[in-house]
Parts: structure tokens; sequence; C-alpha cells
């Protein structure tokens, strides 16, 4: 009875995108409490289908919260976390995406009655059989072993949630400005490592959500971060991420850059939007949606004016620049490989003047200029 249950209850809900059709199959399941492990038992099954798409546990978790709610996100969480119990070995980017999943902290659970539950199931069920296939990643394999983390990283944490706490806006360039600084050198001194090991390294990817509103110019600022440290990146509109290509050690440190800018890009804007507001003025989502494309247009051209402020002179660096090189042409030929085809984008909607001006000051006040060369540079 209990396999009939869930096998009636899915013909009747998952192949019928209508409210009529869930509530049918909702009250199947409503009715039969044996059907419940039956019902788990399947939806792990859909989630082990979603990894052979090329899907990772922080990518359906983020599409699931962007599309329904947090009682979804709470029931396909508990479906990853029993199924990685039977699942093979992953690198460690899934696993940590595991870990984040097991620590996370959602709000708490609303006491559902069965059919209302059923239906919870039902929706999320719906939308893990419409998932598309997504690029493969490395997560699918166990080439991506754990490294040794960098003595260098935690300093750069340190600095950049210093910049983010700060209210003083010299403050926070000059936190950022280091922490830039040390990650160039660590990207430097990784390359060299890299070249001398045994076995070659080799590029990687790692997905990265570019969420709503105003997702647009974040997809700039990532692409201009992940220019400016070595890596590339192609933005998903559709789904909600950008994919991210370099070498491991740069791709930690675009992540931690991105992050970290776009929570003193918000914080800039919320600050300029109440002087615009004491002013009287009211249009808040052409301001901001403005100011965020002037900072990351901003942004952009700093990032790059420091990158080629960091490339050391030939005279200098012989044996470094073949290195970069080298590595360059990786990230490109594994860009390439993922995405054969890309198209590009302008960015729209920056049509109000005082967002623009005031997104443009923010990204000079967290720019990373005035930066030291490095030793030998």
């Amino acid at each position: 009875m209990t396999s009939n249950t869930v096998e009636q209850a899915f013909k009747a809900a998952l192949y019928a995108d209508t409210d009529t059709t869930l509530d049918t199959g909702a009250s199947l399941l409503a009715a039969d409490p044996t059907a419940d492990a039956e019902l788990a038992r399947r939806g792990e099954e859909f989630v082990a289908s979603a990894w052979r798409r090329g899907w990772q546990p922080a990518d359906v978790v983020r599409l699931v919260r962007r599309e329904l709610d947090e009682a979804h996100v709470r029931v396909v969480t508990t479906l990853i976390v029993a199924q990685a119990r039977d699942d093979r070995a992953r690198d460690h980017r899934w696993t940590a995406q595991l870990a984040d999943l097991r620590t996370e902290t959602t709000p708490p659970a609303a006491r559902m009655d069965r059919f209302t539950h059923a239906t919870t199931i039902l929706e999320l069920y719906r939308l893990l059989l419409t998932l598309p296939t997504l690029e493969p990643l490395d997560g699918g394999s166990t080439g991506g072993a754990a490294r040794p983390e960098s003595r260098m990283l935690p300093r750069i944490r340190a600095l950049l949630a210093k910049a983010e706490a700060t209210g003083f806006p010299e403050e926070a360039e000059a936190l950022s400005a280091k922490a830039q600084e040390l990650m160039a050198r660590h990207s430097i001194d990784e390359a060299l490592l890299a070249a001398g090991a045994p076995a070659p390294d080799a590029p990687r990817a790692c997905r990265l959500g570019v969420d709503a509103p105003y997702e647009e110019a974040k997809a700039v600022l990532l692409h201009a971060v992940a220019d400016a440290n070595r890596c590339r990146a192609v933005w998903n509109e559709a789904l909600g991420f950008s994919t991210v290509v370099g070498f491991e050690p740069d791709l930690e440190t675009v992540e931690l850059l991105y992050t970290s800018l776009l929570v003193q890009a918000t914080t800039a804007m919320t600050r300029a939007e109440a002087v615009q507001r004491a002013q009287g003025r009211r249009r808040t989502k052409t301001f901001r949606q403005s100011f965020l494309a002037a900072y990351a247009h901003k942004m952009g051209a700093r990032l790059e004016a420091a990158t080629a402020a960091q490339t050391p002179a030939p005279e200098t660096a012989d044996s470094l620049l073949p290195i970069l090189a080298t590595r360059d042409l990786a990230v490109t030929a594994h860009l390439t490989h993922l995405f054969p085809t890309t198209t590009t984008t302008r960015l729209r909607g920056a049509t109000d003047e005082a967002g623009w001006t005031e997104g443009t000051t923010a990204a000079t006040q967290a720019a990373l200029h005035d930066r030291r060369r490095l030793p030998g540079a």
C-alpha cells in the first residue's frame, strides 16, 4: 500500500502543474502515514539525480530558497544530509557545503498538519524534477582533495571583517587595500609552489550566488573581482549564480573579496540612501540600481589598474611571468571546456544620476588604491 500511495500521489501531483492535482496528491499522502518513509526515500533519489545533473548541495538549497520558502529549504536540507550517508566520496568544497548545511540555522518551523506538510514536499519534488543539467564541476570527483589552508587566509578574513564593520570609509579603504595586497602575495606564492610540485596543479570551478535584487550589477562586480584575481566568471541569470573558474587559492580569495565588497557596497548604499531621503527624494529602486551599477563599474576599473600595478616587471621576474601566463592560459582553456558558448550583456538600468555619483564615490572609498608594490615587483 505504501509504495502504491506514493506512486498515485506522484502521478497526480508531479506531472501536472496545477493546484488541483497538487491537492489530490497531498490528500493521498496525508491519509497514509505509512507512506512517509517511502516518500523520504524517493526524495533522496531526487537529490541524487540532481547531483548526476551537475548540481551541488549549495546550488540546490539556493534555488529552493529563491523559488519556494523556508519550509521547503528545511525539507531539502534534511534530504541532502540524509542522502550524503549513502553518497560516494566528494571533494573538499562539497564536504564544506554539507558541513554548512548541518550547522545552518533556519527560522523555527511552524507546526504543520499532514496535508500541508505533504503539499510542501510535493512542491519541492516538482522543482527538483525540473532542474536542468549544469556544467559538471569538480565536486563530482575526489580529485579535489583538501589542501592545507594558507596561514595568510585568516589574516585576509580578519582584515575584510574589520573593513565591513568599521563606520569610517578611510579605515575600510586601508583595510581592504592591505587585504588585497596579501591576496596578491598569496596568489603568487601559491603559483610558485604549484610550479615546483611533482604533480601539476589544474584550474577548478565553483559557483557563487548572485542574488536579487540588482543581480546584474552584482554579477558585474563579481566578474571584476574574478578578473583581478586571475579567474574568470560566467553568470547564469536564470538560476541566480555565477560560475568562477581559476586555481584553488584564487577561487578562495575571489569569494572572500566579492563577499566583503558586496557587504561594504550595501552598507554605503544604505547610508547614502538615508541622506537622499532626508533631502526629500523617494525613488529608492532607481537610486539603488544606479548606485550598485556605478559601484561595480568603478570597482572594476580600480581593480584592473591594481592588477596591472601588481604585475612584476619582466627584468625582475623572468621566472614568475611565464608561470602566471601558463596559469592564465589554463584557466581560459578550462573555461572554454565548461562553456563552449557564452554571450555578453550590457549593464542596464543605471539612470539615476545621484545614485551613480554616490556609487562611484563609495567604490572609490572602498577601492584598493595606494597599494605598495610587492617585493621584487
